[in-house]
């Protein structure tokens, strides 16, 4: 199980965004208004598919995504201009500081560590059952929170997990849910 960095601060940005256009209110807020492109949800939901692929063919790497690509976030999911490109390096250095602090990364890593560590377990005696060898490593990657504007497709060897699905449901139905990916 790793935390994905790219996704996670993707997750950071559609919260700020929804903050500013509801009352549910989700982590992070900020009281700064930021102008996000009018495409957003569009756009968001294209950046997301095209990181979570790459991340799940291993043809690019995560930390690299944001450090070598990080304009690619700015200029498909924020208007264009000097003020924004500075609340933008704002919200990319708050997400650093949070990631990199006890209550970012490690936090979440922390939260489902021993519920993880039984998850493959149970899936990899349910597999044993049934007699199937898995020709791929399964890589789960961790999201804080739900993403509500991209999908969570489902590839070959790889799946994104939002914490709260290892917190509110039952490690049975993650189990059954995983072993779909060995058929």
């Amino acid at each position: 199980m790793d935390m994905s960095f790219s996704l996670n601060f993707l997750i950071y940005i559609q919260n700020i965004f929804f903050n500013q256009n509801q009352k549910d209110l989700r982590f992070p807020y900020l009281s700064t208004r930021i102008e996000f492109n009018e495409d957003f949800k569009l756009n968001y939901k294209e950046l997301w598919n095209e990181i979570s692929q790459g991340i799940s063919n291993n043809n690019k790497n995560d930390l690299k995504i944001f450090y070598e690509e990080k304009d690619l976030f700015y200029q498909r999911l924020f208007v264009v201009d000097a003020d924004n490109l500075k609340n933008f390096n704002e919200i990319c250095k708050t997400f650093k500081v949070w990631w990199d602090s006890p209550a970012g990364h490690f936090s979440i890593e922390r939260s489902v560590d021993e519920i993880g560590y039984r998850l493959y377990w149970d899936l990899a005696n349910l597999l044993a059952q049934k007699g199937i060898e898995p020709q791929k490593e399964l890589n789960i990657s961790l999201i804080y929170d739900r993403c509500l504007l991209g999908q969570f497709e489902v590839f070959q060897n790889f799946i994104i997990l939002p914490i709260r699905s290892f917190l509110t449901k039952k490690e049975g139905e993650i189990v059954y849910r995983l072993q779909k990916l060995f058929y």
